[in-house]
């Protein structure tokens, strides 16, 4: 009884983190959308988030006391929470900025590329070697994005830029989580994390919002709605803690073949509730061979963090238990200390493991081996 109420349970918070996954990509899209809430105001609206996420990060830890912050310095924090969280709100900017110009299905198909930029961030930092196999996958990945790329009817060469650019930023903020804050033995839970890292985010995003789209609020008649802003920010922060229980209760396997059924039920549902959304037969192969790509990416990483957990052995025990590992349908997860669904930080797996999803605030990727999206970081989509 007690096995079947736990799977239960584990399929509720799947299903809630599904929900919540494509509600706030949808949300956000309506509302940034000219021909329906119209606020074409991106920057705006991220931080928006960003300042709901951190506020309430700072009831939980200086108030109510819930949790216990960090022994955080200043050198740590201008070191390490600062550039993450510059490169955390570049990738949000871009991807919320995206949704002004292409379509949630067609984005969702670009993020298929969150596995290479990842790899060949942490490659390029030095915290994954370079390996053919991987290669060979990242290759049939991006040869997928571009036959998807190439059949969409609307396609928009700069909503393209800021989606991939945003895609890019991610990818680095995931490798600094783990060369920055894990060398300092530092781990962020997705509360901690909002906390320090969220209004760092939110100055950053300033600058830009300032420069971009302050003019514009001054002589456009823009709308704003509280109870729509305030709905869409709990969205953001309830995808959050989706992510946080999901991670707690299934391993990487799960995590990534939800992410996957995410992005298909996204893809959709966006042409539904989006008409002008149209998808075509080129869309579907593209996305289909990058996807198989994505697939044979996550069981190399996952066999790599099962042959890292297997002790010293002889070859034909080695290959007996790769065998029952194989048999077996429970998932592995290594907790790296506790991510989040994209965003917090501080990880056990190299950079290349992780995916955050990309419509949280923020959430590390600390205890998630990717999800893929993003990220479970950076997506984010308070709106990615």
């Amino acid at each position: 009884m007690m096995i079947n109420k736990t799977l239960f349970l584990t399929y509720v918070y799947l299903f809630i983190y599904i929900l919540l996954s494509s509600g706030v990509i949808l949300y956000n899209k309506w509302v940034l959308s000219p021909k329906y809430f119209n606020f074409p105001l991106p920057i705006t609206l991220t931080m928006i988030h960003m300042a709901f996420s951190g506020a309430v990060a700072f009831f939980l830890v200086r108030v109510f006391k819930i949790v216990t912050p960090v022994k955080m310095t200043f050198e740590i924090y201008a070191t390490c929470v600062v550039p993450i969280s510059a490169f955390f709100a570049s990738s949000l900017w871009f991807g919320n900025t995206a949704y002004l110009h292409i379509s949630v299905a067609f984005i969702q198909m670009l993020k298929a590329l969150m596995p290479v930029a990842t790899f060949i961030m942490a490659v390029f930092c030095g915290t994954d070697k370079a390996r053919c196999d991987v290669f060979l996958n990242m290759l049939l990945v991006s040869v997928g994005v571009v036959i998807s790329s190439y059949g969409e009817i609307h396609f928009n060469i700069v909503g393209t830029v800021y989606q991939v650019t945003g895609i890019f930023a991610e990818a680095l903020r995931l490798v600094l989580t783990q060369v920055l804050l894990q060398k300092k033995g530092l781990t962020l839970n997705p509360i901690t994390s909002l906390y320090y890292i969220a209004p760092c985010s939110f100055v950053f995003l300033f600058v830009p919002w300032y420069l971009l789209e302050k003019p514009v609020m001054e002589v456009s008649q823009i709308q704003f709605n509280f109870w729509i802003f305030l709905s869409n920010a709990i969205c953001a922060l309830a995808l959050n803690f989706s992510i946080f229980l999901v991670i707690g209760r299934t391993g990487a396997v799960t995590i990534r073949v939800a992410g996957v059924l995410k992005d298909w039920i996204l893809i959709a549902l966006s042409t539904v509730i989006f008409p002008e959304s149209t998808i075509t037969g080129l869309n579907i192969i593209g996305y289909a061979i990058a996807l198989c790509g994505v697939v044979m990416y996550n069981y190399i990483k996952v066999k790599d963090v099962r042959a890292s957990q297997l002790p010293v052995e002889s070859i034909p025990d080695r290959i007996t238990k790769d065998w029952k590992f194989e048999k077996k349908s429970s998932d592995i997860y290594v907790p790296d200390n506790i991510g989040d669904d994209e965003g917090s930080s501080g990880a056990n797996g190299t950079a290349s493991d992780m995916k955050i999803d990309e419509e949280t605030p923020l959430i590390s990727s600390s205890r998630l081996s990717h999800i893929g999206r993003t990220q479970l970081t950076n997506q984010y989509a308070t709106g990615k």
